[in-house]
């Protein structure tokens, strides 16, 4: 039978992801890249979006970067993208974190906006690439959150595998 460790009696049964794993280990460079590039990338397709001055909630929209967007996509992409920026700086489980969290919002946002491509519901002017490029984002940012922290096999000298063993 399994050890309960103080913070799953107090959080309830199931995985921890967070308080007692290291700031400053080296799977943090992977968090941190990961959300820089993706929040980079993200805040250069808000401003350009902007820059085109596209009617904010067109759902025709205009071509940016080879997706299409409008206002209120543009203005959602550098919100997200500052916020992955946002946690790159932070670093450690932080940014692990938040690239979890955005990639599961980006798959999400993908499977919606694929419902709702070609209707007066697409408010953020989505097309196919858009749909393609939200899978693939979410899926990368999944990625790089989850790197070194989730899986059946992770190595003894691993933070996460010797939180959820520590009287080994």
């Amino acid at each position: 039978m399994a050890t309960v460790t103080q913070n799953q009696t107090r959080r309830g049964h199931g995985v921890v992801l967070d308080d007692h794993l290291p700031l400053h280990h080296r799977l943090g460079r992977v968090y941190r890249g990961g959300a820089a590039l993706m929040g980079a990338f993200l805040i250069v397709f808000g401003i350009l979006g902007l820059i085109d001055r596209i009617g904010f909630f067109s759902t025709s929209g205009s071509m940016v970067m080879g997706l299409g967007s409008n206002g209120a996509l543009s203005v959602a992409s550098f919100l997200v993208g500052g916020l992955l920026l946002a946690g790159a700086v932070i670093g450690g489980n932080t940014a692990s974190t938040v690239n979890i969290v955005v990639g599961v919002a980006f798959l999400a946002a993908g499977f919606i906006s694929l419902a709702v491509l070609d209707t007066r519901f697409n408010v953020f002017a989505f097309r196919l690439q858009n749909v393609l490029f939200s899978f693939v984002t979410g899926l990368l940012l999944m990625t790089f959150g989850m790197y070194g922290r989730v899986s059946g096999s992770l190595p003894h000298d691993n933070p996460y595998w010797r939180s959820r063993h520590p009287r080994t």
